[in-house]
């Protein structure tokens, strides 16, 4: 694999995020994916269970600002590190580590997330 093609899944992603379109979420994973919002959760299982989990807890479209960058990318796996800030009352940012598989198509078949919260100024 190669870093375009997590590029482009990443463009995807947040565009899903801001939209909460399930055509958009649908798009981003393959029919058996598999997406734990953390590592230890209750993993969501196929595309209904991701888009019906994701819309349970979805951000609003311009409640956040995200920032990437690849840490790793190697074969199907490709690790990132990202932050977020949501520009809410209180504020509050989290910085996040990411696993990601991608299949050939660009699809994810499994995504892990781990997400810190930053402390608050003070």
């Amino acid at each position: 694999m190669n870093d375009t093609r997590l590029t482009a899944w990443m463009a995807r992603y947040v565009r899903a995020w801001n939209s909460n379109e399930p055509a958009d979420i649908e798009a981003l994973f393959t029919d058996g994916a598999v997406y734990l919002t953390e590592p230890y959760a209750k993993p969501w299982h196929g595309r209904d269970a991701i888009v019906r989990g994701w819309l349970d807890s979805k951000d609003e479209p311009g409640q956040t600002t995200f920032r990437w960058e690849p840490l790793a990318v190697h074969d199907d796996i490709c690790f990132i590190q990202g932050r977020t800030e949501y520009h809410v009352d209180p504020p509050r940012a989290y910085h996040n580590l990411w696993v990601i598989r991608l299949d050939d198509e660009g699809r994810c078949t499994e995504f892990t997330e781990w997400w810190m919260k930053e402390p608050l100024p003070g």
